[in-house]
């Protein structure tokens, strides 16, 4: 079974550089071990020593190989010395509609990527997840959506994670909040999402 991880790191600034020149080249090699299905590298619009990867693998057997590999544990040997604050690593659960290829952007595109963390009331898993599965239906047909995934996570029933991109921020804002069913998806977040939504939304900019 496929397995999806998403990664923070927070990293000293005299490090900035330094680890992101790790994760690049950990990328590049993973991208070429067989088990590997995806794995995409964000910095914080907001905070360049913070750092976020999204990885998916064949299994958890791809994913121990892939901890052993030279250029993996290049990058593991930086973290006693960059990171600020122990890595935040969630370990995510497929919900339905699964995870689909991220679509092409065209050169134009000034592209718009939301990784959402957040947490809800406690027992309301289920009518997120069942009003989710309708949402990213619709949702993955707009133009301007290029991805969007709903993730539960693992042993931990009061936490979801969108995971998103698109075209450009208008996309968002001004089109798909306004489609009917976003309107109910946001009623649901309004009764169910604990505390600001804003607090959760973390805007990010791949790493080429």
């Amino acid at each position: 079974m496929a397995i999806s991880k998403i990664i923070k790191f927070t990293i000293k600034p005299d490090y900035t550089e330094t680890f992101k020149t790790a994760l690049l080249e950990n990328r590049n090699g993973a991208v070429n071990e067989p088990g590997c299905l995806a794995m995409r590298l964000y910095t914080d619009n907001q905070n360049p020593n913070i750092f976020f990867v999204y990885e998916r693998w064949l299994d958890e057997s791809a994913f121990i190989f892939h901890t052993t590999q030279a250029h993996t544990q290049r990058m593991l040997a930086l973290f006693d010395d960059a990171l600020t604050a122990p890595i935040d690593s969630i370990d995510l659960n497929d919900t339905q509609p699964a995870p689909i290829a991220l679509k092409t952007a065209d050169k134009e595109d000034p592209l718009f990527n939301i990784i959402f963390i957040f947490k809800i009331k406690a027992g309301m898993q289920a009518r997120f997840v069942a009003q989710f599965e309708e949402h990213i239906k619709h949702t993955r047909q707009e133009n301007g959506c290029l991805l969007f995934d709903l993730y539960t996570v693992e042993n931990d029933d009061q936490t979801l994670v969108v995971y998103e991109h698109w075209r450009k921020e208008s996309d968002v804002w001004d089109i798909h909040f306004q489609q009917p069913y976003a309107k109910v998806t946001g009623a649901l977040m309004e009764e169910g999402v604990i505390g600001d939504m804003e607090q959760y939304m973390n805007f990010v900019t791949q790493i080429a």
